[in-house]
Parts: C-alpha cells; sequence; structure tokens
C-alpha cells in the first residue's frame, strides 16, 4: 500500500520527468539553436565519455552489489547518476546552441541509426523516472521493491548509455 511519501514522491518524480521530457522535446523539435558565436563542438565528444563512464560504473555497481559492498554499490551509482546528470547538462547546452545535428549517411547504414535513434531516444525518457525510483527505494531502505525496479532500470540506462556512445561515432563517422 503506498503510503503520503510514496505519493508524494510519485508526484514528484512525475513533475521533475515529464519537465525534463517536455523541455527535451522542445529543444529537439522546436528549437533550431542560437546565433550566438559561443563554440559547444567540443560537447558532444565529452557527452561520449560521460555515457561510457556511466555504462562502466552502472557494470561496476552491479558487480558491487552482487559481490555484498552495498556501500561501493551505492557509491558507483551516486557517481553513474552524476555522470549522467553532467551528460545532460551538455547535451542541454549544446543543442541549445548548435541545433539539431543530423546524419550524413545514407541507405542501411542509415536505417541502423535510426533504428538505435529511436530506441535510445524512447528508452532515454524512461531512465530518469526510473532511476530517481530506484534512488528513492533505496532511501527508503525498502531493498526488495528496490531490487525489482533495479533489474529493469539496469539494462535500460545501460542500454541509453551506450547507444550514447554508438551514436556520437555514427553521426562522427557520417560527417566523413
Amino acid at each position: 500500500m503506498a503510503t503520503s511519501t510514496d505519493k508524494r514522491f510519485a508526484a514528484v518524480n512525475t513533475l521533475i520527468s515529464g519537465a525534463a521530457v517536455a523541455f527535451l522535446g522542445w529543444l529537439l523539435l522546436v528549437n533550431r539553436g542560437t546565433t550566438a558565436t559561443l563554440d559547444l563542438g567540443f560537447v558532444p565528444a565529452l557527452n561520449a565519455c560521460l555515457n561510457a563512464a556511466s555504462a562502466v560504473l552502472l557494470v561496476s555497481a552491479v558487480r558491487a552489489i552482487k559481490g555484498g559492498n552495498r556501500p561501493l554499490h551505492m557509491r558507483l551509482v551516486l557517481s553513474a547518476l552524476a555522470s549522467s546528470a553532467l551528460f545532460l547538462a551538455g547535451y542541454v547546452a549544446y543543442h541549445a546552441v548548435h541545433g539539431d545535428t543530423h546524419f550524413a549517411g545514407t541507405g542501411v547504414v542509415k536505417a541502423i541509426y535510426l533504428v538505435i535513434l529511436l530506441t535510445h531516444v524512447v528508452l532515454s525518457t524512461t531512465v530518469l523516472p526510473l532511476a530517481l525510483t530506484c534512488l528513492y527505494l533505496a532511501w527508503q531502505e525498502r531493498f526488495d521493491t528496490h531490487r525489482k525496479v533495479a533489474r529493469f532500470t539496469f539494462p535500460i540506462w545501460l542500454y541509453v548509455s551506450v547507444t550514447g556512445v554508438v551514436i556520437y561515432f555514427m553521426l562522427r563517422g557520417s560527417r566523413g
């Protein structure tokens, strides 16, 4: 049975996650960048590194908890969350200034890219609310429920992190 604290958390989580998805939707679908002379061309490479770091931290966190090291698990998950948050800040800054980046490849390679991009984008919208839910459940020391939610949060978050790196290299490679 949900407590009033659970209901408040669910409302806040929904509000934060919904606002983030709405903002990113606007950023990608409406915003076309600015005429600012600020060059954030380095950010995509930095973001690929942050995504890679998140993936490594997540895998390490799972290994730590399977090895019974809860304190290390907590530090690694919080580090993955921080890495993902830094990624998001860089992503927002880059797209606010430069707008969207288009894939220049064609044919089968473009179809593969679009499938990866579509699954990446759709699944990325679930990472924030799922990660916040896992964090909340751990904070509440409801480890059985935390474990159940984390079992499907982990592969989604890992997939989004890894495909973020793949998308970076596919975009970079498509420009010759």
